[in-house]
């Protein structure tokens, strides 16, 4: 535990006396390099997508926060699942168990949480959460992390923030890419993509496949939880005419895996704690597409968007007893955006209407589908200045279950000098009741309550953003404070103690400071770093699984001519309150001890077309849990070979 502590205080240290890093080259550095030959997976300008129902803002105008993870930074840490790379984002905690990785931005729970993937919502309907421990990090993926409601955009879910993942274009990464690699426990990684670009015309095909043995998860066990994810994706776009173009993207996941269960056995020295439980696993599979079709009239300055996507989820759970969970849901969502954008004035408003189905089959149970249909209105304005910028966004959402909603944000920032700019944001979410708490049902086990109330949350933050050396580092800070009514947690109520869950009568709060640096130290050295505190109480109880303290550091260095990289990666997760069950379900907080991860990777270009590369993860071997009584993976290697063509 010393180690521990000693490493984990060292990353604070340097994260706060560097400057992140980050700068990028400029576009004709980068240009150039790709005349040469060299794979630079994007030179587009930094535009943040998902700020805006329109076609994004520049990151440097976003009045929020926002932590853009560029294809680079995937590429230099050897990235294979997203939710990995999360760690290293201000106001963001990672908790993983086999068949479920929850995502927790600034306190807010997981389920309030909306992520999109190539612009689809990927959620579960039944669960409201998307398990991102299944989305593997396609070659020349591109990362967004808003952080605070934008349910004012996006509706049901965004109440904590929105974590957008986009794959590349054909016309960002062309031609032919594959890597494999190999590592211990018998893990095997695998990725190729091809991308083929015509006059009018983008076309991407895409394969992910991740199969490993994995290791024992139950203290004492020695029984391996392993899992088999694989994804195949594709996207493209074709210009009908001059301002007519049409898009289209899709993509299927399925994700097998084996888990443990805790036990429940009354009388036993086990109870409520994971042990193995041969014959537990998981089976989930995910369908999901979008096409859309965009007009651009006016020269460009009235755009129209019309788009429809899908998405269709089954989940199955077995148990050494047979099947215990198979569900089927799926959402059909239409969106309409059209934007007028007034030109050099700065002045953009956009209107957005959507319309959302989503619907839920507890198969062998009851058997009967339940659905839920949704219309929600946006109205947003945007202005950006020179020294001052400004966005407000209002939405109304018409629910034939819940009562009708309102929700809004706003923002501004200003440029006090060309390197420091301050900015402030407020907002309020909502979350509806997820199908699963509405309606679930496992026998003896757990009964929905289809009495409950939506959450709401509002929200607010100022910060800043400072730049040092023209540009070499920059420093952000943040300030942010939320409170969430009608939050819904299990119960388990007497005499059966059979879990079913309840909205809180006490409001819960969340308040902290995220820090993000980010510096070029010159000589091919750059570093970047995030420091993330938290108070997220209920009631003056501690809210678990949610760490006071959480922090990164990146250093990357690369050789000239990018001929080879190495990177040595330092997360530090603080204590954290979780819940263990004793005799009689009646939930007992305790402490998960602080830890150290520490990962190491280096490539080498043999060839333009060719590099071989290397990582080790979990270099010190911690044993840690990021969820009581869930031991998480020790040390772990692999090597292997990429190349392009």
């Amino acid at each position: 535990m010393n180690r521990t502590k000693w490493l984990g205080g060292a990353a604070v240290v340097a994260l706060c006396g560097s400057a992140p890093a980050m700068a990028q080259a400029d576009d004709d550095e980068i240009k150039e390099r790709a005349r040469e030959g060299y794979y630079i997976p994007s030179i587009k300008p930094a535009i943040v997508v998902s700020a805006s129902r329109a076609e994004g803002v520049p990151e440097r105008d976003y009045t929020g926060s926002v932590t853009v993870i560029t294809s680079e930074q995937i590429e230099n840490r050897q990235v294979r699942d997203i939710a990995d790379v999360l760690r290293d984002v201000p106001g963001v905690a990672v908790s993983a168990v086999a068949g479920q990785t929850q995502v927790r931005v600034r306190g807010a729970e997981a389920n309030q949480v909306l992520v999109l993937v190539d612009g689809i919502e990927v959620a579960d309907p039944f669960s409201g959460e998307f398990d991102i421990g299944t989305l593997q990090a396609e070659i020349g993926s591109r990362v967004e992390v808003l952080r605070g409601p934008q349910s004012a955009l996006y509706g049901n879910d965004a109440v904590g923030g929105v974590i957008a993942y986009q794959s590349a274009d054909a016309r960002a990464v062309p031609g032919l890419v594959a890597r494999i690699e190999g590592g211990t426990h018998d893990t095997v990684n695998g990725a190729a993509r091809y991308g083929a670009v015509g006059e009018r015309w983008d076309a991407a095909l895409s394969a992910t496949v991740v199969s490993t043995d994995g290791q024992p998860n139950a203290r004492g066990g020695t029984r391996d939880i392993g899992r088999d994810s694989y994804t195949f994706s594709g996207k493209g776009s074709v210009d009908l005419s001059d301002g007519l173009t049409l898009r289209a993207t899709g993509r299927y996941i399925l994700t097998e895996g084996q888990a443990n269960n805790e036990d429940f056995t009354p009388d036993s020295s086990t109870f409520g704690l994971v042990v193995d439980s041969p014959g537990a696993g998981f089976e989930n599979e995910g369908l999901y597409a979008l096409i859309g079709a965009r007009y651009d009239a006016l020269d460009g300055d009235w755009t129209h968007d019309l788009s429809a996507q899908i998405a269709a989820i089954n989940r199955q759970n077995v148990t050494p007893f047979g099947l215990a969970l198979d569900i089927e849901s799926d959402r059909l969502k239409a969106s309409y955006v059209t934007t007028y954008d007034f030109g050099v004035s700065g002045h953009a408003l956009t209107f957005a209407a959507d319309y959302e189905e989503e619907g839920f089959r507890n198969v062998g149970t009851f058997d009967e589908r339940r659905e839920i249909e949704n219309v929600g209105l946006v109205g947003e304005y945007r202005y950006v200045g020179e020294r001052a910028d400004f966005t407000a966004a209002v939405r109304h959402d018409i629910n034939d279950r819940f009562a009708d909603t309102t929700t809004f944000r706003v923002g501004t920032g200003y440029r006090l000098t060309d390197t420091t700019r301050f900015r402030a944001a407020a907002g309020s979410g909502i979350k509806n009741p997820t199908f699963g708490e509405l309606f679930g049902f496992i026998d003896g086990v757990f009964v929905g309550n289809s009495d409950l109330e939506p959450e709401k949350s509002t929200s607010w933050e100022v910060g800043f953003d400072q730049d040092f050396g023209q540009g070499a580092a920059t420093l952000s800070a943040t300030y942010f404070n939320a409170e969430l009514e009608n939050e819904i947690f299990t119960d388990f109520p007497p005499p059966d103690f059979i879990q079913s869950p309840a909205n809180r009568v006490t409001d819960s709060t969340q308040q902290g400071v995220e820090v993000a640096l980010l510096a070029r130290l010159g000589s091919g050295f750059s570093f970047t770093g995030a420091y993330t505190f938290l108070d997220a109480e209920e009631d003056g109880v501690e809210e678990v699984r949610r760490p006071d303290h959480v922090a990164s550091a990146v250093l990357n260095w690369e050789a000239p001519e990018d001929a080879a990289s190495a990177n040595l990666v330092v997360r530090y997760n603080g204590e954290a309150v979780d819940n263990s069950f004793g005799p009689g379900f009646v939930p007992t907080p305790v402490t998960l001890d602080d830890y150290t991860l520490v990962n190491l990777n280096a490539r080498l270009r043999l060839t333009r077309r060719i590099e071989v590369f290397g990582r080790v993860d979990n270099l010190l071997d911690e044993r840690y849990e990021q969820v009581f009584s869930f031991v998480s993976p020790g040390r772990s290697a692999a090597v292997g070979l990429e190349a392009r063509f």
